[in-house]
């Protein structure tokens, strides 16, 4: 698998999948080199973007593989790279939320994040907020 940051020729692709972001604010994430897509060969499998919680720490909003090829190690790999990028840009902790009602609560315990809290937000289910410190994997 390689990951590569995103560039402005892969705004319609990452779009076609990610209704939670209007396209003009993906384009700013993608300038902001917040935006990495994970490829097999030259094939789209998935993209993760973040932004800064607090201006400070990067909070990942949004991981997502095509479901052909989830439940292969694509996104523990590609959250893995990422992670890494975030420590040698010298951020010692990462954070991430997903509700409470979604499986992705326990990929990421898998992956060393802690429940540090959560809300409700009008009639949406509980959201879980988790963080990692990056210092313990180095």
């Amino acid at each position: 698998m390689d990951v590569r940051l995103a560039t402005l020729d892969d705004i319609d692709t990452i779009s076609n999948y990610d209704h939670h972001i209007k396209k003009e604010e993906l384009e700013t994430s993608i300038k902001l080199n917040r935006v990495h897509i994970a490829s097999d060969n030259t094939t789209f499998i998935g993209w993760l973007r973040y932004n800064l919680f607090w201006d400070n720490t990067p909070f990942m909003n949004m991981l997502y593989i095509l479901e052909e090829y989830q439940n292969q190690g694509y996104g523990s790999k590609l959250v893995e790279v990422w992670e890494n990028e975030m420590y040698k840009l010298h951020y010692d902790t990462v954070m991430t939320s997903t509700a409470s009602n979604e499986y992705a609560q326990h990929f990421y315990m898998k992956l060393g994040y802690q429940v540090i809290g959560g809300f409700t937000l009008n009639q949406n289910p509980y959201e879980i907020i988790l963080s990692k410190n990056l210092e313990d994997m180095h």
